[in-house]
């Protein structure tokens, strides 16, 4: 274990920025927003956004003529309401008087509900006189698809009519390659002075010492008028909304530092913005902007994080993937019968064919990670109704690994993309440049990749228990496969002479030997020896992969290393995360504790919100971790980071077919001298636990305990 990076969760409490001016989302179901820190949208990678379409591209604010003085803005911490507070410039001359500046509050508040946006600018006037205030916005929908937006090129698309106007409201419409009328409605509370199909401009009198309300609604199809009325119900229905889904499942809190217990509440709070309620149940969406839709691979890495806490996020996410399961073999959509969905999509461009990800299946590991998260699953709830009712598709989805999965029949499952159109690498490290040759060269296919072999394993022994409990007399048999897929992992991907395993096998099974965080993953699946996963947990604790802020995606020194890229040096936090779970399967825990301060204190500088990625740069004195430009924010797998590591940390497994809670050498990070764990539930029992140091131990104890639950800890 390396001690280089010892860091105490009271140090990094600061909440420096990082440099960048971050574009502020709010989302609601498959509605979200993405504007600037004054709540402008500038047709950039901002918009509002429903149904993978821009319905409102441009929306901007001006006083006087000129963008007002921003005081501050941001997201309030259950992601409900972004706000910004600004004053105004001098205003122009009025009836021979002009205002000064910063005699005028103006509040910008807006928040999500039902498919439209609700905003409303509040105007004071703190001067000593009545105030003509000039107030305009500038406005417009193109309805680009998502993937436009995203830089794809179209050589052509539909036809956006002239907007119409009508006194206070403004319609957009649209007509789409694929026939589709797409419409959008911005409607005022009060009737502009002037209204064209591009701004609106409103003379307000304010008399001195007085405030008064401009409200605006923006959605899909028609709008109503807007009114103090509506925002108040609309606004209480969407915080009602977001609490009910913060409180599900059991919560954590820390000791009295208020900022350790900030990050649980906004990764918490972070999770409940991205889970989407769809009639399957709730599903954790991956990120916004760019991946605010449901993703197979990211909605079961999510709900496996937070599955000792909420069990109901891993239902839903088993639920929805059983739905959209594949039928039939398309290129073009890399589908084969028995595969998991990769992504959804619901925009013109998707429902046109001009990309695949209207429902796409280019993911080789999700099929194998269903299936280990149904196993994971039925261990945490001993829910075997719901397992029975997914037990035709999870018997597909084994078809899939058997026939499909592994195309050259060696025993590993492996890929390469059907159509030019799909994803070159198809694991989670799907830039085209993440898996090469430890030389740089970019191996033949189908590319055999290690992690995958891990999830196949975990799903094989998963559907060997599952089998038995269900009386499926080929559960010995699936049993049979896991091992034997753990003998293929230990003789071909190994490298003695590195003490770690290659990044994948190529298409002549060459072991492309690499030094990558991918064998953390294969920790987190058990299925390294223990001699073996001990020298890949020292090497994961090197200084070469270590940053202080987390584990690089890639040993320092590698070929094709940049700690600015994607994959290739970065640090991602669900990957730390998984890599510190699987550390913790064999044992260690000082170490994961010690990272998971380090992950605390990045994103104490991320503001208390962790990024999808940042950059890999080894983490210096007094100063912050380096973002990475363009990640997204919030992410669902980075949010659900702090709970996977806090249940390695504590060593703490839950078996609801024996009943009981074992915590296994329990370890707290310095600094971090109580945890409580309130509402833990196991079948029909509840318990809550605290864990606190004593006598420079953990203890566990057990607290208000309803129904037959046993907590053990173990040393």
């Amino acid at each position: 274990m390396d001690d280089a990076y010892t860091t105490q969760l009271t140090a990094g409490d600061s909440v420096e920025a990082s440099g960048l001016e971050q574009l502020m989302a709010l989302k609601e179901g498959d509605t979200f927003l993405v504007a600037d820190g004054w709540g402008d949208m500038r047709g950039g990678a901002d918009g509002l956004f429903a149904g993978d379409t821009r319905v409102l591209s441009r929306w901007t604010m001006t006083v006087g003529l000129l963008k007002p003085s921003r005081l501050s803005s941001g997201v309030s911490q259950d992601n409900v309401f972004f706000s910004c507070h600004t004053t105004n410039r001098p205003l122009p001359p009025m009836g021979g008087r002009s205002a000064p500046a910063g005699v005028l509050h103006i509040e910008r508040r807006r928040f999500l509900w039902g498919r439209r946006m609700f905003e409303r600018i509040r105007m004071v006037n703190h001067g000593i006189e009545d105030i003509l205030l000039p107030l305009a916005f500038d406005f417009g929908a193109d309805f680009h698809d998502i993937f436009q937006v995203r830089g794809t090129h179209r050589a052509k698309r539909g036809t956006v009519h002239t907007p119409t106007t009508d006194g206070r409201r403004v319609t957009f419409r649209y007509v789409g390659l694929d026939k589709v009328e797409r419409s959008s409605c911005l409607a005022f509370s009060e009737p502009p002075a002037r209204l064209t199909h591009q701004r609106a401009e409103f003379m307000f009198s304010l008399p001195k010492g007085r405030s008064m309300d401009l409200f605006i609604e923006c959605g899909v199809d028609s709008c109503e008028t807007p009114d103090a009325r509506r925002w108040r119900e609309n606004a209480v229905q969407a915080r009602l909304a977001m609490r009910a889904k913060r409180r599900r499942g059991a919560s954590v809190r820390g000791p009295r530092s208020p900022r350790f217990n900030d990050w649980l509440d906004q990764s918490r709070a972070d999770m409940a913005l991205l889970t989407t309620d769809l009639p399957t149940g709730p599903y954790p969406y991956a990120g916004t902007p760019w991946f605010s839709t449901p993703f197979g691979r990211d909605g079961i890495i999510a709900a496996w994080q937070m599955l000792w806490l909420d069990p109901s996020l891993a239902k839903g996410v088993l639920t929805y993937l059983a739905s959209r399961q594949a039928t039939e073999t398309s290129l073009f959509q890399d589908s084969q019968p028995g595969k998991i969905m990769h992504e959804t999509r619901g925009g013109e461009m998707s429902a046109l064919h001009e990309v695949p990800f209207g429902l796409y299946y280019g993911g080789v590991d999700t099929t194998c990670l269903f299936i280990a998260l149904a196993g994971a699953y039925a261990s945490r709830t001993g829910d075997l109704d719901l397992i029975r009712a997914l037990w035709p598709n999870l018997i597909a989805a084994a078809d899939w690994m058997r026939d499909y999965g592994d195309s050259n029949d060696d025993g590993l499952i492996d890929y390469q993309r059907g159509a030019e159109t799909g994803l070159s690498n198809q694991g989670w490290k799907d830039s085209e440049d993440a898996i090469f040759h430890a030389d740089g060269r970019f191996p033949k296919g189908p590319i055999a990749l290690l992690e995958v072999q891990g999830y196949a394993f975990a799903a094989w022994r998963a559907l060997g228990d599952l089998g038995e409990r269900l009386g499926d007399d080929r559960a010995p048999g699936w049993r049979d496969r896991a091992e034997q897929v753990r003998a293929l992992v230990e003789d071909k991907y190994w490298m003695e002479d590195e003490g770690f395993y290659a990044v994948a096998l190529d298409g002549d099974g060459e072991q492309c030997r690499a030094i990558a965080s991918n064998a953390g993953h294969l920790l987190f699946t058990g299925l390294p020896s223990v001699e073996r996963a001990r020298r890949v947990t020292k090497r994961l604790l090197s200084a070469e992969f270590r940053t202080g802020w987390g584990i690089r995606t890639l040993e320092l020194g590698q070929a094709r290393f940049n700690p600015m890229s994607y994959h290739n040096g970065s640090v991602w936090p669900h990957d730390t995360a998984m890599a510190a779970a699987g550390m913790a399967n064999y044992g260690e825990r000082e170490a994961v504790a010690q990272i998971l301060a380090e992950i605390y204190a990045a994103a104490a500088h991320f503001h208390l919100r962790l990024p999808e990625l940042f950059c890999g740069f080894p983490r210096e004195p007094g100063e912050p971790p380096i973002a990475y430009p363009v990640a997204c924010l919030p992410q669902a797998w980075a949010a659900g980071s702090v709970f996977l590591m806090l249940q390695a940390s504590l060593g703490l497994s839950i078996d609801a077919w024996t009943g009981s809670i074992d915590i296994a050498d329990p370890f707290l990070p310095t600094g971090l001298e109580r945890l409580k764990i309130t509402g833990l539930k196991v079948g029909d029992a509840l318990v809550d636990l605290s864990i606190r140091h004593v006598d420079g131990r953990a203890v566990v104890i057990p607290n208000h305990r309803q129904g037959r639950l046993a907590v053990r800890t173990l040393r």
